[in-house]
């Protein structure tokens, strides 16, 4: 059982650190996807009702452990402002003196937001004691912390882990929402359970599909990694991404599914090209049929509908990453035919969360006819795979 908001009491007046993940796609300091920042909202909402002080942390993309300004959370600042519809401060840094001054200066109620935390070493460092000083210089800006930002729990790093072990903790709203939306998935999913897996990487899904091959009902793969398990049954993938090293191993896969039952389906037809480009003539191909000079960017026509077709009486479906190269229109039908199947599905659904998410938002799907959509890529995968993630565990009762 998650400690919750309300197990730290009284928070009139008090400093309530949250770990947000303000992780969004930017074009310049333009926002292009502000999800996440929505996603926290009921989070800070609550703690402003509550009449608390809140210091918002979070990271940006993936700076080296010092500021670089294409990675500043600034842009952030003005959009959180918008959708609280009040003003938000903000530090030039996390541990330093604009933070001290700017998070003395809040008045109950009110909001503020530090620079990027892997502005600093000591968030992401490998030393569990560097992380720990790290934490304790964060700690000094509050009086409670709550865990908000799904998307890192599965992050050993300093304000994920350390900081809950030096302040009282607890899980915010989009924390707790995650864990039980996931949860349905991963423990007693109602049946037909489906899952749709895509993106460019097999190696990233290995552990879902192992873990998987023995609770899901059906196992759809398309989108980059396809080719993989296309390429291990003997079929010619042209250009196409493909993890050679996998081969044998994804093959392994497919047997043991006929064992167990599950129902593996591949695509049977893909959108090819010369060429990685937007300009680029494409043609559909069966997927035995993919010329040696081509590669495939996008399932096909009858993929799509045979994929809508096993997702149609499902009642729980878990996505994960894209059928194609969605952010080129000729070659975001695939990844669009899931999101409708799934938008039009009666059973359960689940974004998992990464490309997935930002493909149903940049698509023009209503997110409210999907059950769940979850704001953390990999930590959504690791819950599916089973494993403990220890921004999670921490914030168990009976720990600090």
């Amino acid at each position: 059982m998650l400690k919750t908001i309300d197990s730290l009491g009284d928070l009139r007046g008090k400093r309530v650190i949250v770990r947000a993940d303000l992780n969004v796609p930017l074009d310049g300091t333009t926002i292009t996807d502000d999800g996440r920042i929505r996603a926290c909202l009921p989070t800070v909402k609550r703690l402003v009702d509550a009449g608390a002080k809140v210091v918002i942390i979070s990271h940006l993309g993936r700076p080296k452990g010092a500021p670089e300004d294409k990675y500043s959370l600034k842009p952030v600042v003005a959009r959180l402002g918008e959708l609280l519809g009040q003003d938000v401060a903000f530090a030039t840094d996390t541990v330093g003196d604009s933070a001290r001054e700017t998070v003395g200066a809040l008045q109950d109620g009110q909001v503020a937001i530090l620079e990027n935390l892997r502005f600093n070493p000591g968030e992401t460092a490998k030393d569990d004691a560097e992380r720990l000083v790290f934490a304790k210089a964060l700690a000094e800006h509050g009086d409670a912390f709550v865990s908000d930002g799904f998307g890192v729990v599965h992050r050993k790093q300093a304000s994920v882990y350390e900081l809950a072990t030096v302040l009282p903790s607890a899980a915010g709203e989009l924390v707790l929402r995650e864990v039980e939306s996931l949860r349905k998935v991963t423990d007693d999913p109602a049946r037909p359970f489906v899952v749709v897996l895509g993106g460019a990487k097999v190696a990233d899904k290995l552990a879902v599909i192992e873990n998987l091959l023995d609770k899901a009902d059906r196992i759809l793969i398309g989108g980059g990694m396809s080719y993989t398990f296309q390429k291990a049954l003997g079929h010619e993938v042209g250009t196409s991404l493909l993890d050679e090293e996998k081969v044998e191993t994804v093959a392994g896969y497919m047997e043991r599914a006929k064992g167990t039952g599950v129902e593996l389906v591949l695509p049977v037809d893909n959108v090819v090209a010369r060429e990685f480009s937007a300009d680029a003539e494409s043609t559909v191909v069966p997927s035995t049929e993919i010329p040696a000079d081509q590669e495939g960017l996008d399932i096909g026509p009858k993929t799509r509908e045979l994929f809508a077709s096993k997702i149609a009486d499902a009642a729980t479906v878990f996505w994960n990453g894209p059928m194609g190269v969605f952010e080129i229109d000729k070659f975001a039908d695939g990844t669009r035919a899931i999101a409708q199947a799934m938008s039009d599905a009666s059973g359960y659904t689940v974004v998992g969360g990464g490309d997935s998410a930002s493909a149903v938002r940049n698509l023009g799907f209503d997110e409210a006819t999907f059950s769940h959509i979850s704001t953390g890529g990999g930590a959504s995968l690791e819950l599916i795979e089973g494993k403990e993630l220890p921004g999670i565990a921490i914030l168990e009762e009976g720990t600090k």
